[in-house]
């Protein structure tokens, strides 16, 4: 649930805008174009993006805690040690979206096509990826304790160094994954298998 906003931003344009250090909170951007944006620090708390465009643009070490994005484009996007710790999409499109590290525990991406993104070294605890299309995606060195996978389509995708401690081999689509040798242990452990030297 959306948290109630105290101030709109309307069909602003902040293409290829560079931003360093703003703080916002509770506000509703709506239809803003931030391709191609680069921003250093910035804070977002309990704001709401709709119909935004994050298309090619940069982000290093800002937050956005508690934020709700409805229909928002990330083609190509990156988050670079971000905090979106409770942030929701909904109805977004990722494209080549690129994560590395920061932490995105308990963000809510249900159904969402990821499709070819990455993430590196990202902290997803608890992140609810139930039913994500992960096909052809990196999740590396990830710690995915207590992320809801089930119904996600992990076809090909490389999970190696991540946790898979909560993985459910039987609720997930696993064809094609790679993964390490430790990780082989686990799921054949959470397949029931006796795994011996």
């Amino acid at each position: 649930m959306a948290q109630p906003t105290e101030k709109t931003i309307w069909s602003t344009d902040w293409d290829s805008t560079e931003i360093s250090g703003e703080s916002h909170r509770r506000v509703l951007f709506q239809d803003v174009d931030m391709t191609e944006l680069v921003d250093r620090g910035c804070s977002f708390e309990e704001c709401h993006f709709s119909n935004v465009r994050f298309n090619v643009s940069v982000h290093e070490g800002a937050r956005f805690l508690g934020c709700t994005f409805t229909r928002c484009s990330f083609f190509d996007a990156t988050f670079d040690g971000c905090k979106l710790t409770g942030s929701v999409f909904d109805g977004c499109t990722y494209g080549l979206l690129k994560v590395e590290g920061g932490d995105w525990s308990y963000t809510g991406l249900s159904h969402a096509d990821l499709r070819g993104s990455a993430f590196r070294g990202t902290r997803l605890r608890e992140a609810d990826l139930a039913g994500a299309r992960l096909e052809g995606s990196e999740l590396r060195r990830a710690d995915l304790s207590g992320a809801s996978l089930r119904g996600a389509d992990l076809t090909r995708c490389d999970l190696r160094g991540s946790d898979l401690s909560t993985l459910d081999p039987h609720a997930v689509t696993l064809k094609g994954a790679v993964i390490d040798p430790f990780q082989a242990t686990v799921v054949a452990t959470a397949l029931g298998l006796d795994v011996r030297e």
